[in-house]
């Protein structure tokens, strides 16, 4: 006899709750913190620039400046394209709003270009469509972790003289044809939220090959002036000239510290993505009502999201009713993303739905499922076993 959802009363298969994503912090990152909280610096020390150059060096940038958010990264990253009002910026609908809203702040116009439908990146045949006179820059979204068609938006940038900026907040440690996500586009951009690969709370980063891109980036920061205060010396410390409006978007010591000693880990915990990835392709292949995530065979994942897709035709329910059951079952379970100019304040300014089928039919049909690193294999059997019980339930 089948099992008894826990929506309808029967047991969960688990008694508490497993997040979609989560921090894994050590003893080692505390250790890390502690030694700046009894140091000189708390903020605009040296921790920061270390944890910079090592940034850098892992994903084989030559510039990496650290910021607030990931949000301020993007912020940053539009600044020093110059983005400007009168310019627009073409982006996937499928992403944080975060990734459309840097645009507004600077005062640009958001076009939205569809996705494609394996992989749910941006697709280079419908940015090109938006191109426009005003067109000043793509910003393309790694979404869950597989990067975007680089070699392609960097050609079509290059013929229309476009920036292309990465926004790498699910792509850290992933590779495309070979070479490290963070130097393949003009400006890329990093999130440090606690659910992505590494944390520091909150915070970002901002890479680069590019040196004048990079002192722009480390002015807007710092209110648009020239110099840190820690490099102030000689007859005139407290001298300091603002020579752009920018903003307070600075990483602390103390975030910096942790991210350093995160980075350290970065390398195992995405060999546990990938393995999680794995077994949950596996499990579910037999489930015609599920599609599993496709990875192109160029280029690697790094799995911040494990983003399956129903196949509605052949469930009697819509995706609310399964992501409602497995949510009783103690599964937290996810959905990225809302389109975004689907949310109120886009459509406010004149975006309306229907505009981006790939992008909208997806949404109709996309679970997140749980995927970190201090994941157990029990953790992992709980999720296999929880959409098996929820599909085999629900469906035709």
């Amino acid at each position: 006899m089948p099992m008894c959802l826990a929506i309808e009363g029967g047991t969960p298969i688990r008694q508490s709750m497993l997040p979609y994503g989560h921090q894994w912090i050590d003893n080692q990152d505390i250790d890390e913190v502690i030694k700046v909280l009894r140091s000189e610096w708390l903020t605009t020390g040296p921790a920061i620039q270390a944890f910079e150059e090592a940034f850098a060096q892992t994903v084989e940038a030559k510039y990496a400046v650290a910021v607030s958010s990931g949000t301020a990264a993007l912020h940053a990253a539009v600044f020093a394209a110059g983005v400007g009002s009168s310019h627009e910026v073409i982006t996937p609908p499928m992403t944080f709003v975060a990734t459309a809203n840097c645009v507004r702040h600077q005062g640009g116009t958001v076009v939205f270009a569809d996705v494609k439908e394996q992989g749910l990146n941006l697709d280079p045949v419908k940015v090109e469509e938006c191109i426009t006179s005003k067109t000043k820059a793509i910003i393309t979204v790694d979404y869950s972790g597989q990067p975007s068609d680089l070699d392609e938006l960097n050609n079509l940038a290059s013929r229309e003289n476009l920036i292309v900026i990465e926004d790498a907040s699910h792509s850290l440690g992933a590779t495309y044809k070979g070479s490290q996500v963070g130097a393949l586009a003009a400006l890329t951009t990093f999130s440090f939220h606690p659910v992505k690969h590494i944390t520091t709370g909150e915070g970002g980063m901002v890479t680069t090959n590019d040196p004048d891109l990079a002192a722009n980036l480390r002015r807007f920061r710092n209110h648009g002036i020239a110099t840190e205060f820690r490099d102030r010396k000689g007859e005139w410390p407290w001298f300091y000239e603002m020579l752009e409006l920018g903003f307070n978007y600075r990483l602390t010591d103390l975030q910096s510290a942790l991210g350093l000693s995160q980075l350290g880990k970065l390398s195992q915990w995405i060999i546990r993505r990938r393995e999680i990835a794995i077994q949950y392709t596996s499990a579910f292949a037999s489930l015609p009502e599920i599609e599993t995530p496709t990875i192109l065979q160029d280029r690697e994942s790094t799995w911040h999201l494990y983003v399956i897709q129903l196949n509605l035709d052949r469930l009697r329910v819509r995706r609310s009713e399964v992501f409602k059951a497995l949510r009783a079952e103690n599964i937290g379970v996810n959905v990225h993303y809302i389109p975004v100019p689907w949310h109120p304040y886009y459509q406010s300014l004149g975006y309306k739905k229907g505009e981006w089928p790939v992008t909208e039919n997806a949404y109709e049909r996309i679970i997140s499922l749980p995927i970190f690193p201090a994941m157990t294999d029990k953790d992992v059997d709980d999720v296999v076993m929880a959409v098996t019980k929820v599909i085999n339930h629900f469906r035709k």
